[in-house]
């Protein structure tokens, strides 16, 4: 093909694109081939690019579209191809950018959309030597466009943006580093730092405001670098940058003018630079091969620092910012839950040591197999310079606390290279059985030792447990709670031994109120002061959870703490009701399970309940728990001080809960009727009413869940029948129940009662064995109806009596089975039973039903219902087959 005049090139590509878009294909084919050839000559691009803002083709929006999407394959193409031999020069190129740019303000809104897709793609080639041009004519449209072209360009920066995102590694490595400003204002900084870090000195004395003013600029100018160096890694990295900060921070640390020990906010500072270098990602090795830049930037640290240098700030770190100053003790004196608090921040950046024990924990879990021996050394080095009878505050004395300290923080790592059971055999228990009032500062590390919950095995769980009871009685409130902290890791654990801390609960709980009482600061106070801090709130009410679980029987001793929270947590109208709700729900609810008896102050809290499930049905499963657990509990004064509420919850929930929450409620209405057979169905008759139309529904039957709602329902209705058989047929001949089931939709052929029976015939393989012998009770007592229905059942009824009675009576059931797992009170695995488990079998062992015979009972109403029905009966008989008469012979033991 002829290359054609470059003047006529735009009038011929516009044609070739409007043909290329016609459905007649001996039209389209051979535009698509023009197009195909033109793509690979000189100025294509620039011609498209007419073509697309072109004021003469404004109306032909699809042409100029259609010149947009060749344009950006073009680009996608040719943009980076050898410079030998381009399609699209470098003038184009940079004739193609402005033109672009300087188009924004098109009009049609698909075409502007188009231009900054083209322009975020040439920017993704570009960068990084084009990025400085082409961002810097986007800026200077930006200062004096409209806000139409503002809003085009501000797009095109986010299209840019997400482009580079999908970038190799490589790629997004080079980005970052094409920030030339870190490597040119960082040297400066530091040297900055340097040149006034003298006066801070020379100031000091004379002239304290200028001290002042010196000291917050060289702790500024430290923020401002470590503050760079987070925010540009890859920048932060060039052999300008990095080399000289890390020098200059690890040699203030190391070996510091004597002014700068004293000058603990730049110490602090210089270290958080450390940990921040040490912690960046991008400057570690990468498990999978893909960190940028690999041979430059990871493992950085170690390239930079000697082995002997790492070694040498680990000592420093212990042996001197470990340890505590004359000003610590004082202020430990003074007040020892504030130190505790100050020194218990590991992560803080405001105080010298903790700031010093956090670089030293990352600097450690960087290098441990160069220094566990190095802090086992030194370790060993304190014991034998301070025996466990020595009580005198000194340097040794301080520097076995500075040591245990740094063991405490690394346990994890360290444990391969120390025994903890020896150790603690050994030394601790000793330390531990010294009671001078200047051990407390061992002893305040010891408890922080005790947290090595992994490394404390079954037989040492008791004797550290007795330690920390020890600690938790000793006078030092900091040491006290310390020892506080590592119990609640302790009985968090899923390890944590009941058997050998079940006898140390009651001073264990004593000496934690006293605790409370004792405590002034926000972080140890237990409510008020955490008002409007829901985490904080969410994290005491799990914590309060664990302590109840973990007392059992003895959670009564604590309600004067807690039930008021409880209170708060469940009142849905409070300011923080739906934050605290859920875990107040599942605090009530282990309350409940471990109360020995119901106390006043719980049964006022239950009204709490209809008001939630009235707001949200989220908490329905625990609140189902509750009310189980106020009937087994509660008894005969939970029913008559809450008997209107407990008829609105029931029938509020069956109906509206699904399938999976309201089989859990039938257990309770079953429970509920187990144990108040006369006074509960009239109180629920709404309910039972449903509970009917559930049975009599034509529900799919091949759903299991449909399957054991039915089931349950009418294992409850048969209870009924037995233990209240006038209520039943009471129930069943209500207007109002007919009138329910004709607007459900439910037809009935017969009398209610007789359609129950066919789905207690239906359902009795469906149940466990408790519930068939209440079926079969049940369908022995319709045996006494004088209704001639009753004579076309009679052959079923039989042979399900017959079958339940040789059977067997085995009263370990699936229903029992499952109804231990409904309740979240099982403690850390252990077997006793949680109060409201122990009562409920208590009840289930008591249920009248199984006392009755039902042998007595089916020989019995057999022999009425021959009386009732005379000859009809004989004729029913006649017509069961051998085989039923036989098993039913069996089952009455009659010849």
């Amino acid at each position: 093909m002829a290359q054609p005049d470059s003047y006529y090139l735009p009038t011929i590509i516009c044609s070739m694109l409007a043909k290329s878009m016609v459905r007649d294909e001996s039209v389209r084919k051979p535009a698509e081939a023009a197009l195909l050839q033109f793509e690979r000559m000189p100025g294509f691009c620039s011609c498209l690019a007419d073509v697309i803002t072109m004021k003469g083709l404004a109306s032909h929006v699809d042409i100029r579209l259609m010149a947009s999407v060749y344009l950006k394959n073009s680009i996608n193409r040719h943009w980076r191809q050898r410079r030998d031999s381009p399609v699209i020069c470098s003038k184009e190129k940079l004739h193609l950018r402005r033109k672009l740019v300087l188009h924004l303000r098109e009009e049609n809104y698909q075409i502007a959309q188009m231009l900054a897709v083209l322009i975020s793609k040439i920017a993704h080639f570009d960068y990084p030597a084009e990025w400085p041009e082409l961002f810097s004519f986007l800026a200077k449209q930006l200062q004096s466009a409209d806000d139409l072209t503002s809003h085009r360009i501000f797009m095109i920066l986010c299209r840019t943006l997400k482009e580079l995102s999908t970038k190799h590694p490589p790629d997004r490595s080079n980005f970052a580093e094409g920030l030339r400003p870190v490597k040119d204002v960082s040297p400066v900084l530091l040297a900055a730092a340097q040149s006034l870090l003298p006066y801070n000195t020379s100031f000091r004395n004379g002239h304290p405001k200028f001290w002042d003013f010196i000291g917050r600029a060289c702790t500024k100018v430290m923020k401002i670098l470590d503050a760079i160096q987070q925010r540009h890694p890859y920048s932060f990295v060039d052999k300008s940058v990095l080399q000289p900060v890390l020098s200059f921070c690890l040699n203030k640390i190391t070996d510091p003018e004597p002014d700068i020990l004293s000058f603990e906010q730049f110490l602090i500072k210089c270290m958080v630079m450390i940990k921040s270098i040490l912690e960046c990602k991008q400057y570690k090795p990468s498990l999978t091969g893909s960190t940028i830049d690999e041979n430059r930037v990871a493992g950085v640290f170690t390239s930079l620092v000697p082995e002997e240098q790492i070694v040498l700030l680990c000592n420093v770190l212990i042996r001197r910012h470990f340890v505590l100053t004359e000003n610590d003790l004082e202020k430990w004196n003074e007040n020892p839950e504030v130190f505790h608090h100050e020194q218990d921040l590991v992560q803080g950046t405001e105080k010298l040591r903790p700031c010093a024990e956090s670089l030293f924990i990352v600097l450690f879990e960087n290098h441990i197999q160069l220094l566990a021996p190095i802090v086992v050394s030194i370790l060993q080095e304190a014991m034998n310079g301070c025996p466990t009878f020595v009580t005198e505050i000194s340097p040794r004395l301080l520097l076995k606390e500075a040591a245990y300290g740094a063991a405490a923080h690394v346990y994890n790592e360290l444990s391969n290279y120390l025994s903890f059971k020896d150790w603690f055999n050994g030394a601790l228990s000793l330390e531990l059985s010294n009671d001078h009032p200047n051990m407390c500062i061992i002893h305040r590390k010891v408890a922080l030792i005790l947290e090595w919950v992994s490394e404390i095995k079954d037989d040492n769980k008791r004797v550290v447990y007795c330690a920390l009871m020890q600690l938790l009685q000793r006078r030092d409130l900091s040491v006290r709670l310390a020892a506080c902290r590592t119990l609640c890791l302790h009985v968090e654990d899923a390890d944590f031994s009941e058997r050998d801390f079940s006898d140390l609960l009651p001073v264990c709980w004593a000496s934690c109120f006293m605790l409370v009482d004792e405590v002034q600061e926000f972080d140890s106070k237990v409510w008020e002061e955490s008002s409007g801090e829901s985490l904080l709130q969410i994290q005491l009410l799990m914590t309060l959870r664990n302590f109840v679980n973990a007392l059992g029987y003895h959670s009564p001793s604590s309600y004067g703490i807690f039930l008021p929270i409880l209170q708060q947590g469940i009142d849905i109208n409070g300011p923080d009701g739906l934050n605290l709700l859920e875990d107040s729900m599942l605090l009530w609810e282990t309350t409940v399970s471990h109360a020995p008896a119901m106390v006043p102050q719980l049964l006022a809290y239950f009204p709490c309940l209809v008001e939630i499930l009235e707001a949200t049905f989220d908490q329905l499963e625990v609140a189902v728990k509750i009310t189980e657990g106020y009937i087994v509990l509660g008894g005969r004064e939970f029913l008559n001080m809450h008997a209107s509420r407990i008829a609105i919850l029931l029938n509020y929930i069956v109906g509206n809960a699904n399938d999976r929450r309201l089989l859990s409620t039938l257990t309770v209405i079953d429970i509920l009727i187990q144990c108040f057979p006369m006074e509960v169905p009239p109180l629920i008759s709404s309910t039972l009413q449903k509970l009917v139309v559930i049975c009599l529904s034509g529900r799919e039957d091949g759903d299991p869940s449909n399957t054991a709602i039915k089931a349950s329902s009418a294992a409850i209705l048969a209870r009924i029948l037995v233990m209240n058989n006038n209520y039943l047929a009471h129930l069943t001949s209500q207007p109002s129940l007919s009138s329910l089931l004709r607007r459900t939709g439910v037809s009935v052929e017969y009398h209610i009662l007789l359609s129950l029976v066919d789905i207690w015939l239906d359902k009795v393989d469906n149940v466990s064995s408790s519930s068939k012998k209440i079926f079969g009770r049940a369908l022995a007592m319709i045996l006494t109806l004088r209704l001639p229905q009753v004579l076309d059942k009679l052959d079923r009824i039989l042979s399900v009596c017959s079958g339940i009675l040789l059977g067997g009576t085995d009263d370990i059931t699936n229903e029992e089975s499952s109804g231990d797992d409904m309740s979240s009170s099982r403690s850390h695995g252990e077997s006793s039973l949680s109060s409201k488990e122990l009562r409920r079998r208590q009840i289930k062992e008591a249920d009248p039903i199984s006392r009755l015979s039902l042998e007595n009972t089916l020989r019995c109403n057999f022999q009425i219902c021959g009386a009732y029905h005379g000859e009809s009966f004989n004729s029913a008989i006649a017509r069961m087959k051998p085989a039923a008469i036989a098993q039913l012979k069996q089952a009455l033991k009659t010849p």
